[in-house]
């Protein structure tokens, strides 16, 4: 009986030293997280009955801390001297300027992709993290209970057998109870270490999941400030004509304010606007020019192009994304107003790069009723490309742009009036619409195959 007190004892302290690790396991990040869910909920700010509710609020508690990884990061002194230097050794030459944009813009995209597939292994860490958790709490009574059962047994003297023979007997009594439960208390024991262990390797994933975006976060400062040097350097080069570019901006920011829809603003500007005008004719040239040759290998690998080397209606198939994103709403749809949708809705990241798919002329850069700011490009053979929702435009009125070239940068939230959409999310939304003639079209065949399947996530 000696024997079995002490074998009792062992397994209560063994079992009590498991028990208190799991009840004050310091994940701090988590539990800061549920308690700002749990004063929300006492607050009345949401209704506990709803788990939806709750959900929504664990949500925004993890986008809010995503977000802090990515604030205050900066770039060293260094680090933006040794971008200067590689900016102004391209300088010299137009062709690599462009290269450069374009390069700059695919590794831009690149790491978007990444840090959304980052943030995504992390919110499942985080919930799953949530479930051990939980777990652990709803055994946390009948744990107890065991527990103080075990400890009582355990410390109680074994009873004199002559003396106190029927001590003795429910000492027997309680020795075939014990060994009853025993395999019960074996597996609870067991399932509590097997939590222990996977909390504490989900807190590894998690810590190296926050590593990899804030390392991304670094990256992507410095290809964007890349991408402002290298726009600067080109906008440079436009500065002489300065004066009429303003005046042109003017009068095409009076007749968008004028247009009642985009289908009357593209025939005003490229009747009334010089740049706009250049640039339909330059695009009326080269589908000229394209007839009178064939072109060869790949239309998009020339960065000193100065015009589209291929018809737009040549390039089904081929054209890239012009953000990472997932598509929301796609051509053709209902659009909750009654309406059916002429283009596409693509929900980014904040401050994503967004990259014209084609080559093509700005005819068009600011803003436009519920459209918010947006930039039009003349791709030739009478097809408009459309961009709207964003915050932060890069490109000049009647500016030569080619394909994957950065044009703009989304912002932290979606615009209230971009498009009038009926989404419930606030996270920045572009759309994007293909016009021939004026006319809505379907873009969903000038895709690219793989970037296509990307973009709808």
């Amino acid at each position: 009986m000696r024997l079995r007190g002490n074998l009792i004892l062992r397994l209560v302290t063994s079992f009590a030293l498991f028990f208190a690790v799991a009840l004050v396991l310091p994940l701090q990040s988590t539990a800061q997280k549920l308690t700002n869910v749990s004063f929300k909920i006492e607050d009345g700010k949401i209704d506990p009955e709803d788990p939806a509710a709750i959900a929504l609020l664990q949500k925004k508690e993890r986008e809010k801390e995503l977000r802090s990884l990515n604030e205050n990061i900066s770039l060293s002194k260094e680090k933006r001297e040794e971008i200067q230097r590689s900016i102004r050794a391209l300088e010299r030459d137009g062709e690599s300027l462009s290269g450069e944009l374009i390069r700059t813009g695919e590794r831009m995209k690149k790491l978007e992709n990444q840090l959304e597939a980052t943030e995504a292994r992390l919110g499942r860490h985080r919930k799953n993290e949530q479930s051990v958790r939980a777990s652990l709490n709803e055994r946390k009574d009948v744990l107890a209970e065991v527990l103080s059962a075990l400890q009582r047994i355990g410390h109680r003297p074994p009873p004199a057998m002559v003396v106190r023979p029927q001590d003795a007997l429910g000492a027997v009594r309680s020795a075939i109870l014990l060994n009853s439960i025993m395999p019960e208390v074996r597996i609870e024991a067991e399932a509590l270490a097997s939590d222990l262990a996977e909390l504490s390797r989900l807190r590894a994933k998690i810590e190296a999941e926050r590593n990899r975006v804030r390392s991304g976060a670094i990256q992507m400062a410095e290809e964007r400030h890349r991408v402002e040097l290298l726009l600067e350097k080109k906008k440079a080069a436009r500065q002489e004509s300065l004066a009429a570019l303003e005046a042109e901006k003017a009068r095409a920011r009076e007749l968008a304010e004028k247009a009642t829809s985009l289908k009357e603003l593209l025939a005003n500007l490229e009747r009334e606007v010089d740049s706009s005008r250049r640039a339909a004719e330059a695009a009326r040239l080269a589908d000229i020019e394209r007839q009178n040759r064939i072109a060869s290998g790949d239309p998009f690998a020339d960065p000193s192009r100065l015009k589209p080397v291929v018809a737009f209606s040549d390039t089904l198939g081929l054209l890239p994304d012009p953000v990472s994103g997932t598509l929301l709403q796609d051509f053709g749809v209902a659009d909750g107003f009654g309406n059916v949708t002429t283009g596409q809705s693509i929900a980014t990241r904040p401050n994503a790069q967004v990259t014209s798919p084609t080559d093509g002329w700005v005819v068009y850069a600011g803003d436009f009723r519920s459209y918010g700011q947006m930039v039009i490009v003349n791709a030739g053979g009478g097809y408009h490309v459309l961009m709207s929702g964003l915050d932060d435009v890069m490109v000049e009125l009647g500016q030569f742009i080619l394909a994957g070239e950065p044009i703009a940068k989304m912002g932290e939230t979606r615009l209230a009036s971009a498009n009038n959409l009926n989404f419930s999310l606030d996270q920045p939304v572009l759309y994007v619409e293909f016009r021939k003639d004026g006319t809505a079209i379907d873009p969903n065949p000038w895709w690219s195959r793989a970037e296509n399947e990307k973009v709808r996530g």
